[in-house]
């Protein structure tokens, strides 16, 4: 055993429990540390995974499809490194396979689920090649950091050929993920969703991927589902949709969700359609990797969401529901589920726009926020450092808001004189933070 790996693991560990101490989240920093001291570390542990390591790309639904799958495998009794926090650049994705080795420097796991940073696949698959990829969607996500999607999609290829025998599971409904993973040589398949679910629709909603990939034309779509995912065609070279290996039917967002997988019935207690697409992913993915579902249903049932992915808290007798909400086609995604609720509610709504998040916020005025006038609000509240941004952007809908920079005081402010109903949408950078008061809270109920 080398003796700097040795000290990359141990300095790992010890950061983060500093990090704990102090209450700082210090996933990235422990991962940093490790790489300095032993780059070859990442690569060394990632052999030792005994079976298959997965990893989930795409705009949104990472996090909630990675720690999904990683909660499935362990129902089935297996051990797995995963980075349930979403800390998704190579920093992170080194931090997950650090902190779960043992003070022997060794790793003991059967899988890997890893949620990985589109751009960071190529800074990341030089370390291991993953067996499987999850592509949940491609949507326009923060441009002063990416660019525009054809170079996310350049960077996905790149990743896919520097891994030629992973497997692909893409997103049927997405035309950019669709036509991503027919244009590689890896071995792929498909999900989606084949009949209409939502009857309405938006016109005005902002759709990415509208123009074919193969040859530029404006594609024919038969339906939509949302954004630019539905059932789509191109008129001039035949580039369509293709039928996905894992089809959902039947699809009810009554009471929870709930749909048919073939002859499988499919039941969960959450809200909002995009987690019919959640859901599916990892049941496809893993009946590719072969693991039983027997147990589906129940490891859905007992699934708690992370770090604001429908996050729920019980303070005293308010309900809270915490959700992340980082682009235009996320943020109406969880419109559509606060509109799901018909009783009277609170929002709050955080935007920042740290490096993370994107310093660019015009992406606002992509999102449907008149939609709001119809969702039985008592009261909208506005935080974060582009607090004023945002009330702007309401105020050109005609919907009133309260401003309140300070999320702690507007949510305090809600529990006290509140609905009793309280959502709270927030972009990355204040994610943690906000839990962070939430659990402080909560810790604190009569």
């Amino acid at each position: 055993m080398k003796i700097r790996r040795l000290l990359a693991v141990w300095s790992a560990h010890c950061i983060k429990l500093a990090c704990q101490l102090t209450g700082k989240q210090g996933a990235t920093l422990a991962g940093k540390a490790a790489l300095t001291i032993y780059p070859p570390i990442l690569g060394e542990l990632a052999k030792e995974v005994k079976q298959d390591i997965f990893v989930v790309c795409g705009t949104n639904g990472k996090t909630t499809t990675n720690n999904l799958l990683a909660s499935v495998l362990e129902g089935n009794h297996k051990k797995v490194v995963c980075n349930r926090t979403g800390s998704n650049m190579l920093n992170g994705v080194a931090s997950a396979f650090v902190l779960n080795a043992g003070f022997s420097g060794h790793l003991k796991a059967d899988y890997a689920c890893i949620e990985v940073d589109e751009a960071s696949t190529v800074k990341v698959f030089p370390h291991f090649q993953p067996d499987y990829m999850i592509l949940t969607n491609l949507f326009r996500d923060q441009l002063d950091r990416y660019g525009e999607i054809d170079t996310t999609m350049e960077l996905l290829a790149k990743a896919m050929h520097m891994a030629p025998h992973m497997k692909i599971l893409a997103n049927a409904d997405d035309s950019l993920s669709a036509f991503l993973a027919l244009e590689q040589e890896n071995p792929h398949a498909f999900y989606g969703i084949s009949q209409q679910v939502i009857q309405k629709e938006d016109a005005r909603e902002v759709r990415e991927g509208q123009f074919c990939k193969r040859c530029g034309e404006k594609m024919t779509y038969h339906f939509y589902h949302y954004s630019q995912l539905g059932d789509y065609e191109c008129p001039h070279c035949g580039f369509k949709r293709p039928t996905p290996d894992y089809d959902a039917s039947q699809v009810s967002l009554t009471d929870g969700l709930s749909f048919q997988v073939g002859e499988n019935t499919i039941k969960a207690n959450y809200r909002g359609f995009y987690n019919v697409y959640n859901i599916l992913a990892v049941y496809g993915a893993a009946s590719m990797a072969g693991i039983p579902l027997s147990q589906f249903n129940r490891i859905l049932g007992d699934y708690t969401p992370q770090f604001g992915r429908n996050e729920l808290f019980e303070i005293n007798d308010t309900k809270v529901l915490l959700n992340l909400a980082k682009n235009p086609a996320g943020f109406n995604q969880n419109i559509s589920a606060v509109m799901t609720d018909q009783t009277p509610k609170d929002i709050i709504i955080l935007i920042n726009d740290n490096s993370q998040d994107g310093i660019d916020v015009s992406w606002l005025w992509d999102v449907d926020f008149d939609r709001l006038q119809n969702a039985n609000a008592a009261s909208i509240t506005v935080c974060g450092k582009r607090c004023r941004d945002m009330q702007l952007r309401l105020k050109y809908v005609d919907i009133p808001s309260d401003l309140e920079p300070d999320i702690e005081k507007a949510i305090t402010a809600k529990l006290q004189n509140g609905t009793k109903n309280l959502y709270v949408l927030v972009n990355y950078t204040g994610l943690y933070s906000t839990h962070n008061i939430l659990k402080k809270l909560e810790g604190k109920k009569s």
